[in-house]
């Protein structure tokens, strides 16, 4: 058996290399959606992604025989320690080719990268971290990713299990389609009531007023979320850059925000899913596929339901409900009838009733992997 050489990546060819190593795996996949390679670069520059402010990372690439034969990167996030008081590193953009002597010798290198800073268990795939593209695809192999959310060949579990890694979280990626949701009289009625008990108002999103709604998304969405598993905090910087990426993308009328009586009390996200466009695209927006954003956007026929979230104080009233509701007409009315609500935790009680109640099916799960180091 040839000996396989890790080697970290030093230079621009080295990052190219390690972001073009996919489309090796991928080829010939129906389902895979080639990720945008202008995007990939902002995403993994130290001085682009306002991540490594407060976390740091080692690219590493994998050869055999002068062969590139994989990638992985191992990840420290601050945010992450200081907000769980724990001492977990993460491993992500993992791509490896069907080979268990590879996948070991990533997983080592990520592992050691770790271990020499201190941490006593790795977790993952975080690309770079929960607030990204998150946890490796386990079941819905037959079905491309909607935006934002993670593809992989079927076989990476067994090379994550083999290696000795264990289930720390499953995620969901529920279905929705627009008539199921209508015809759902519960969920009508608990709207209606919520509504009317409540007296919540939704808006959407205000374009002329970007600066003031994005400083209405960061009051909430870090309240909203905090209590949830494998939460980080998002910084300033890091919402303003990934609003700065989705603006050019939003449908404003699918940005919602809740308030009663003035005060803002919850804020749901949905994303036409651009991936039906990006996948003609082969991970180049220029010189002329960017135009496919605009000509192409009325034949895309999915919504995803990024985030959704109600500040603690006012959940258990229903007002997942209004929000479902008015998410569903609202998708309606730009011609979108399925979407999918994702991602959600196994155990997020709450928020799987939620989605049940809408006559949601699971058709996709996720999941986090985790060894000790």
């Amino acid at each position: 058996m040839s000996e396989i050489k890790i080697s970290t990546v030093k230079s621009k060819s080295d990052l190219m290399r390690f972001i073009k190593f996919p489309w090796k795996i991928y080829q010939g996949d129906p389902y895979w959606v080639p990720p945008l390679i202008i995007d990939r670069k902002k995403l993994l520059s130290k001085e682009k992604n306002p991540f490594f402010k407060h976390g740091d990372a080692e690219h590493f690439l994998a050869e055999r025989n002068g062969e590139l034969v994989g990638r992985i990167a191992a990840i420290r996030n601050d945010l992450h320690n200081k907000y769980h008081l724990d001492k977990v590193g993460f491993f992500g953009f993992f791509e490896c080719i069907n080979d268990q002597q590879v996948a070991n010798a990533l997983f080592d290198a990520a592992k050691n990268w770790l271990k020499e800073r201190g941490f006593n268990a790795m977790r993952g795939p975080a690309n770079p971290s929960s607030n990204d593209e998150y946890a490796m695809l386990l079941e819905g192999f037959n079905d491309s990713p909607r935006l934002l959310m993670t593809y992989n060949p079927p076989y990476y579990i067994t090379l994550c299990e083999n290696y000795g890694f264990k289930k720390a979280k499953d995620l969901y990626a529920y279905s929705l389609e627009h008539d199921k949701v209508v015809s759902s009289d519960k969920v009508r009625r608990v709207a209606e009531i919520a509504q009317k008990r409540t007296g919540i108002k939704i808006t959407s999103l205000n374009m002329k007023d970007f600066k003031n709604e994005l400083m209405k998304v960061k009051y909430v969405y870090n309240k909203a979320w905090a209590p949830n598993w494998g939460f980080v905090p998002m910084t300033d910087e890091e919402i303003d850059a990934a609003a700065k990426d989705l603006k050019p993308l939003a449908e404003p009328s699918l940005v919602l925000f809740g308030e009663i009586n003035n005060q803002l009390v919850g804020f749901a996200l949905v994303m036409l899913d651009y991936n039906q466009i990006f996948k003609e695209m082969n991970g180049h927006l220029f010189p002329f596929n960017f135009i496919k954003l605009y000509t192409k956007k009325k034949n895309i026929t999915w919504a995803r339901i990024i985030t959704l979230g109600i500040i603690p104080e006012y959940q258990k009233k229903g007002l997942d409900a209004v929000f479902y509701w008015e998410i569903v007409n609202r998708a309606a009315k730009v011609g979108i009838y399925k979407g999918e609500a994702s991602w959600i935790l196994e155990d997020n009680d709450m928020m799987n009733r939620g989605a049940q109640a809408l006559n949601a099916e699971i058709y996709k799960k996720y999941r986090v992997w985790e060894i000790p180091i």
